[in-house]
């Protein structure tokens, strides 16, 4: 996490609103051809000039480079298609998209003097021992610096750009990602994300395999976040084979009990599943935790509920999994019997690691793959609604998690860490 990037000096010719989302348009275009023209078109009115794109390293490095520089929620898109497997983007294309998870175009320094100026005062370096202005990554809608405080501790400042400006006028986010407007103001609110991450901390207590940093309030305002600075290494090292198996294992292990204890225990979930946001630290061989700015909480009305589908499902009780699934409203009660056997297909499958017993290897089982497409074709030619949005929310954190343990190469023993919170 030492590593620094160059500082990116760079002259840009402005561009207007129309030419940037054509520039974006003909980029996704590369992706998925002209239907993906198409979608963009029609949101954003865009014209056809980069159609003919070829989907080459190159191009994908346009892409991610593109979205970098329009941040906010176009550059979250771009984080959100970086989670998706080889079977749906190229190797080429999620590799570098990948790079958003961490890399954004740097804030001018003039800019982050501004905002640390507005935030903390004029005098703002009087309290701080030392600060790095050269960010050590940048995100979607903020980016990190290190810095000394008075006392001697290594913090890290993150830095809120305000991204709703940087995003085309044009580009329809309620129509392209409905859930992102209203994420991206909640993960605006730094002042939100310190209490989140400080109330996280005191539900993970003293567990071994997971570290939340420490947030200073004394140096965190609305836009500025100061917490402890994470030594360690991203999580996706883990592929490396110089870490045996037994430790991608155990890790994945500590991650998979991590989220049924958000969701059984804390009832406090966080629901951001990029892969930046965890990493490794050797030390203690545990999982770090870096970003709480999309973090939902549940009633323990819903997590009896949701945990009856779960046993439900896992003894194969179709009946009482369609019960538990009108109780959580994903069915309203009107549904086809068509509708209602995808649906209990579906649920079946993502818990059949919960159901097997013994390590489940999820890099061999292209699970993430097939529940993919079940859902697509439950949801969009079997008939059934569209799940409230806290279960939209909680599932993307879940496949998220999927997919991770299949990024690492993790075999995990599910039904034994689901057996601890089956109450």
């Amino acid at each position: 996490m030492d590593e620094r990037r160059p500082r990116q000096r760079t002259t840009r010719v402005p561009e207007g609103r129309g030419e940037r989302i054509a520039r974006l348009a003909g980029l996704f275009a590369a992706i998925a051809g002209e239907s993906a023209l198409e979608a963009l078109r029609r949101i954003a009115g865009a014209g056809e000039r980069d159609a003919s794109l070829l989907l080459t390293r190159a191009s994908a490095r346009r892409l991610a480079d593109t979205l970098a520089d329009l941040r906010g929620a176009a550059m979250k898109l771009g984080q959100l298609l970086s989670l998706q497997g080889d079977d749906l983007l190229s190797p080429a294309l999620r590799e570098t998209l990948a790079s958003l998870q961490s890399h954004a175009h740097f804030m001018p320094e003039a800019q982050v003097r501004q905002v640390l100026a507005h935030e903390l005062g004029r005098e703002w370096k009087r309290r701080l021992a030392e600060f790095d202005f050269e960010p050590l990554a940048a995100a979607s809608i903020g980016q990190v610096h290190a810095a000394h405080a008075r006392d001697g501790d290594v913090d890290n400042l993150a830095l809120l750009l305000r991204a709703l400006r940087l995003v085309p006028a044009g580009l329809d986010l309620e129509q392209v990602v409905p859930e992102l407007k209203e994420e991206l103001r909640r993960e605006a609110d730094y002042a939100r994300e310190a209490r989140s991450q400080e109330q996280y901390r005191s539900f993970v207590g003293d567990d071994p395999g997971v570290l939340v940093p420490r947030v200073h309030a004394d140096l965190s305002t609305r836009r500025v976040l100061a917490s402890d600075r994470v030594r360690a290494l991203p999580i996706e090292d883990l592929r490396s084979p110089a870490h045996p198996q037994r430790l991608r294992d155990e890790i994945g292990a500590k991650l998979l009990r991590l989220v049924f204890r958000e969701l059984f225990e804390f009832r406090f979930v966080q629901t951001d599943p990029n892969f930046g946001n965890y990493l490794y630290e050797p030390k203690h061989e545990r999982v770090a935790l870096l970003d709480f700015g999309s973090v939902r909480s549940f009633s323990r009305h819903f997590t009896d509920h949701y945990r009856g589908l779960i046993a439900a499902t896992i003894a194969g009780d179709c009946a009482e999994v369609e019960e538990r699934g009108r109780e959580l409203g994903l069915l309203r009660g009107d549904e086809s019997a068509e509708a209602r056997a995808a649906f209990a297909q579906l649920s079946l499958r993502v818990a059949e690691p919960l159901a097997r017993r013994g390590p489940y290897d999820f890099a061999a089982a292209h699970l993430a793959r097939e529940v993919r497409d079940l859902g697509v074709e439950a949801y969009t030619r079997r008939g059934l609604h569209a799940p409230p949005t806290e279960l939209i929310f909680l599932h993307r954190k879940l496949a998220g998690t999927y997919l991770l343990l299949a990024h690492i190469g993790a075999r995990v023993d599910c039904a034994r860490a689901f057996e601890e919170f089956a109450g």
